[in-house]
Protein backbone atom coordinates (compact mmCIF):
# COMPACT_ATOMS: atom_id res chain seq x y z
CA UNK A 1 0.00 0.00 0.00
CA UNK A 2 2.72 2.37 1.03
CA UNK A 3 4.77 1.89 -2.41
CA UNK A 4 1.11 2.17 -3.98
CA UNK A 5 0.67 5.77 -2.12
CA UNK A 6 4.35 7.10 -2.85
CA UNK A 7 4.23 5.93 -6.66
CA UNK A 8 0.97 7.05 -7.96
CA UNK A 9 -0.15 9.85 -5.64
CA UNK A 10 2.47 11.22 -4.02
CA UNK A 11 5.32 11.23 -7.16
CA UNK A 12 2.47 12.68 -9.15
CA UNK A 13 1.96 15.39 -7.19
CA UNK A 14 -1.54 14.11 -6.66
CA UNK A 15 -1.39 13.97 -2.26
CA UNK A 16 -3.39 17.59 -1.73
CA UNK A 17 -5.96 15.80 -4.69
CA UNK A 18 -6.14 13.04 -2.75
CA UNK A 19 -6.47 15.33 0.95
CA UNK A 20 -9.45 17.31 -0.81
CA UNK A 21 -11.14 14.46 -1.63
CA UNK A 22 -10.79 13.38 1.65
CA UNK A 23 -12.11 16.65 3.66
CA UNK A 24 -14.85 17.15 0.19
CA UNK A 25 -16.63 13.56 1.47
CA UNK A 26 -16.11 13.96 5.22
CA UNK A 27 -17.28 17.33 5.49
CA UNK A 28 -20.41 16.07 3.15
CA UNK A 29 -21.33 13.33 5.17
CA UNK A 30 -20.93 15.59 8.86
CA UNK A 31 -23.18 18.63 7.28
CA UNK A 32 -25.87 15.77 6.10
CA UNK A 33 -25.68 14.97 9.78
CA UNK A 34 -25.77 18.03 11.54
CA UNK A 35 -28.56 19.16 9.28
CA UNK A 36 -30.92 16.32 10.04
CA UNK A 37 -29.87 16.86 13.99
CA UNK A 38 -31.41 19.76 13.46
CA UNK A 39 -34.25 19.49 11.48
CA UNK A 40 -35.19 16.88 13.96
CA UNK A 41 -34.43 19.34 16.66
CA UNK A 42 -32.06 16.94 18.32
CA UNK A 43 -28.58 18.44 20.02
CA UNK A 44 -26.94 21.73 20.07
CA UNK A 45 -27.14 22.44 16.77
CA UNK A 46 -28.96 25.31 15.24
CA UNK A 47 -29.57 27.73 12.30
CA UNK A 48 -27.44 30.49 12.06
CA UNK A 49 -29.78 33.33 12.01
CA UNK A 50 -27.92 36.32 12.78
CA UNK A 51 -30.51 39.57 12.56
CA UNK A 52 -33.31 37.10 11.27
CA UNK A 53 -31.52 36.20 7.70
CA UNK A 54 -30.71 32.48 7.39
CA UNK A 55 -27.35 31.98 6.62
CA UNK A 56 -26.50 29.35 4.21
CA UNK A 57 -23.36 26.99 4.64
CA UNK A 58 -22.90 27.41 1.34
CA UNK A 59 -22.13 30.88 2.78
CA UNK A 60 -18.98 29.81 3.90
CA UNK A 61 -18.48 27.42 1.98
CA UNK A 62 -17.58 29.33 -1.22
CA UNK A 63 -15.43 31.88 1.34
CA UNK A 64 -13.31 28.42 2.21
CA UNK A 65 -13.14 27.45 -1.89
CA UNK A 66 -12.03 31.13 -2.79
CA UNK A 67 -9.27 31.05 -0.13
CA UNK A 68 -8.04 27.39 -0.09
CA UNK A 69 -8.20 28.14 -4.40
CA UNK A 70 -6.18 31.10 -4.14
CA UNK A 71 -3.80 29.30 -1.86
CA UNK A 72 -2.99 25.95 -3.85
CA UNK A 73 -2.12 28.49 -6.73
CA UNK A 74 0.34 30.14 -4.72
CA UNK A 75 1.49 26.68 -3.06
CA UNK A 76 1.67 24.62 -6.14
CA UNK A 77 1.44 20.78 -4.90
CA UNK A 78 4.01 20.11 -2.93
CA UNK A 79 4.41 21.30 1.00
CA UNK A 80 2.24 21.44 3.74
CA UNK A 81 0.67 24.93 2.37
CA UNK A 82 -0.95 22.80 -0.73
CA UNK A 83 -1.73 20.28 1.76
CA UNK A 84 -3.53 22.90 3.83
CA UNK A 85 -5.51 24.31 0.88
CA UNK A 86 -6.24 21.55 -0.03
CA UNK A 87 -7.87 20.61 2.62
CA UNK A 88 -9.67 23.67 2.92
CA UNK A 89 -10.85 23.66 -1.04
CA UNK A 90 -12.41 20.46 -0.16
CA UNK A 91 -14.15 21.62 2.65
CA UNK A 92 -15.18 24.72 1.20
CA UNK A 93 -16.48 22.08 -2.18
CA UNK A 94 -18.24 19.97 0.44
CA UNK A 95 -20.28 23.02 1.80
CA UNK A 96 -21.04 23.98 -1.67
CA UNK A 97 -22.27 21.14 -3.48
CA UNK A 98 -24.43 19.85 -0.12
CA UNK A 99 -26.30 22.96 -1.45
CA UNK A 100 -26.34 22.44 -5.00
CA UNK A 101 -30.08 22.15 -5.76
CA UNK A 102 -30.16 25.65 -3.95
CA UNK A 103 -27.86 27.07 -6.02
CA UNK A 104 -29.79 25.80 -9.06
CA UNK A 105 -33.07 26.73 -8.20
CA UNK A 106 -32.30 29.76 -6.61
CA UNK A 107 -35.01 28.84 -3.84
CA UNK A 108 -34.34 27.06 -0.27
CA UNK A 109 -35.38 23.55 -1.58
CA UNK A 110 -33.22 21.67 0.39
CA UNK A 111 -35.67 19.50 2.18
CA UNK A 112 -37.44 19.05 -1.02
CA UNK A 113 -36.86 17.25 -3.94
CA UNK A 114 -35.19 19.06 -6.00
CA UNK A 115 -32.39 18.98 -3.49
CA UNK A 116 -32.15 15.61 -3.76
CA UNK A 117 -29.96 16.82 -6.63
CA UNK A 118 -27.17 17.81 -4.76
CA UNK A 119 -26.53 14.27 -3.34
CA UNK A 120 -26.40 13.09 -6.98
CA UNK A 121 -23.64 15.79 -7.67
CA UNK A 122 -21.59 14.76 -4.85
CA UNK A 123 -21.61 11.43 -5.67
CA UNK A 124 -20.70 11.88 -9.22
CA UNK A 125 -18.02 15.03 -8.17
CA UNK A 126 -16.57 12.13 -5.10
CA UNK A 127 -16.52 9.38 -8.10
CA UNK A 128 -14.67 11.11 -10.73
CA UNK A 129 -12.18 12.70 -8.52
CA UNK A 130 -11.53 9.27 -7.18
CA UNK A 131 -11.06 7.83 -11.14
CA UNK A 132 -8.14 10.36 -11.37
CA UNK A 133 -6.81 9.66 -8.08
CA UNK A 134 -6.94 5.24 -8.47
CA UNK A 135 -3.07 5.77 -10.29
CA UNK A 136 -4.46 4.55 -13.73
CA UNK A 137 -3.24 8.02 -15.40
CA UNK A 138 -0.38 7.18 -17.43
CA UNK A 139 1.05 10.51 -16.78
CA UNK A 140 3.12 12.06 -14.01
CA UNK A 141 4.53 8.52 -12.94
CA UNK A 142 8.30 7.85 -13.68
CA UNK A 143 10.12 5.07 -15.07
CA UNK A 144 7.04 3.46 -16.60
CA UNK A 145 7.91 -0.03 -17.93
CA UNK A 146 6.33 -0.27 -21.71
CA UNK A 147 3.24 -3.02 -19.94
CA UNK A 148 3.00 -0.74 -17.34
CA UNK A 149 2.34 2.51 -19.74
CA UNK A 150 0.45 -0.25 -22.20
CA UNK A 151 -2.18 -1.10 -19.08
CA UNK A 152 -2.49 2.71 -17.70
CA UNK A 153 -3.39 3.63 -21.27
CA UNK A 154 -5.73 1.05 -22.03
CA UNK A 155 -7.34 1.80 -18.46
CA UNK A 156 -7.73 5.16 -19.34
CA UNK A 157 -9.27 4.36 -23.17
CA UNK A 158 -11.82 2.57 -21.06
CA UNK A 159 -12.55 5.07 -18.28
CA UNK A 160 -12.93 7.72 -21.36
CA UNK A 161 -15.28 5.80 -23.55
CA UNK A 162 -17.13 4.49 -20.32
CA UNK A 163 -17.29 8.60 -19.33
CA UNK A 164 -18.94 9.04 -23.31
CA UNK A 165 -21.35 6.17 -22.49
CA UNK A 166 -22.57 8.27 -19.37
CA UNK A 167 -22.61 11.36 -21.03
CA UNK A 168 -25.20 9.24 -23.86
CA UNK A 169 -27.15 8.10 -20.60
CA UNK A 170 -27.59 11.71 -19.58
CA UNK A 171 -28.86 12.87 -22.53
CA UNK A 172 -31.89 10.41 -22.85
CA UNK A 173 -32.98 11.59 -19.32
CA UNK A 174 -31.56 8.98 -17.35
CA UNK A 175 -29.04 10.87 -14.68
CA UNK A 176 -29.01 8.19 -12.41
CA UNK A 177 -27.97 5.35 -14.66
CA UNK A 178 -25.46 8.03 -15.85
CA UNK A 179 -24.45 8.69 -12.25
CA UNK A 180 -23.68 4.75 -11.74
CA UNK A 181 -21.79 4.32 -15.20
CA UNK A 182 -19.47 6.77 -14.52
CA UNK A 183 -18.35 5.01 -11.83
CA UNK A 184 -19.09 1.33 -12.56
CA UNK A 185 -17.78 -0.39 -15.74
CA UNK A 186 -20.85 -1.24 -18.72
CA UNK A 187 -23.92 0.02 -16.20
CA UNK A 188 -23.61 3.34 -18.62
CA UNK A 189 -23.94 1.17 -21.68
CA UNK A 190 -27.70 0.20 -20.20
CA UNK A 191 -28.54 3.41 -20.50
CA UNK A 192 -26.85 4.54 -23.53
CA UNK A 193 -28.59 1.84 -25.87
CA UNK A 194 -31.90 1.64 -24.76
CA UNK A 195 -34.79 3.85 -25.67
CA UNK A 196 -34.72 7.98 -24.39
CA UNK A 197 -37.60 8.94 -21.78
CA UNK A 198 -39.73 11.13 -22.96
CA UNK A 199 -38.91 14.91 -23.14
CA UNK A 200 -34.98 13.97 -23.01
CA UNK A 201 -33.16 15.97 -25.38
CA UNK A 202 -32.42 12.90 -26.82
CA UNK A 203 -35.98 12.23 -27.41
CA UNK A 204 -36.46 15.71 -28.35
CA UNK A 205 -33.56 15.76 -31.23
CA UNK A 206 -33.51 11.99 -32.68
CA UNK A 207 -37.61 11.11 -32.05
CA UNK A 208 -39.23 13.99 -33.81
CA UNK A 209 -40.54 12.31 -37.00
CA UNK A 210 -40.60 8.64 -35.04
CA UNK A 211 -44.10 8.09 -33.48
CA UNK A 212 -43.60 4.58 -32.84
CA UNK A 213 -40.45 5.49 -30.78
CA UNK A 214 -42.17 8.24 -29.08
CA UNK A 215 -44.80 5.53 -28.02
CA UNK A 216 -42.88 2.83 -27.35
CA UNK A 217 -40.57 5.71 -24.84
CA UNK A 218 -43.11 6.31 -22.36
CA UNK A 219 -45.19 3.28 -21.83
CA UNK A 220 -41.28 2.07 -20.82
CA UNK A 221 -41.00 5.12 -18.83
CA UNK A 222 -44.30 4.62 -16.85
CA UNK A 223 -43.60 0.54 -16.26
CA UNK A 224 -39.78 1.58 -15.61
CA UNK A 225 -41.46 4.24 -12.82
CA UNK A 226 -44.12 2.38 -11.81
CA UNK A 227 -41.72 -0.55 -10.27
CA UNK A 228 -38.90 1.29 -9.34
CA UNK A 229 -40.24 4.49 -7.73
CA UNK A 230 -40.56 2.98 -4.34
CA UNK A 231 -37.45 1.62 -4.29
CA UNK A 232 -35.47 5.13 -5.21
CA UNK A 233 -37.22 6.65 -2.56
CA UNK A 234 -36.19 4.95 0.15
CA UNK A 235 -32.63 5.09 -1.36
CA UNK A 236 -32.60 9.09 -1.40
CA UNK A 237 -34.65 9.04 1.98
CA UNK A 238 -31.80 6.83 3.82
CA UNK A 239 -29.15 9.31 1.99
CA UNK A 240 -30.59 13.12 2.05
CA UNK A 241 -33.18 12.37 4.50
CA UNK A 242 -36.90 12.49 3.62
CA UNK A 243 -38.13 15.74 1.64
CA UNK A 244 -41.05 17.55 3.01
CA UNK A 245 -44.22 16.27 1.95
Amino acid sequence: MGHWLARNIVEPGKLPLLLALGAFVLTFLVTRVITRLIRAGRGPFRNIRPGGLHVHHVVPGVVLMVVGGFAAVAEGRHGFGAAVAAVLFGMGAGLVLDEFALILHLDDVYWTEQGRKSVEIVVLTAALVALVLAGFSPFGVNELTPDELQNRTIVVTNTLVNFLLALVSLAKGKPRLALIGAVVPLVAIVGAVRLARPGSPWARRFYRRRPRARRRARVRAYRHDARWAAVRIRIHDLLAGAPDR
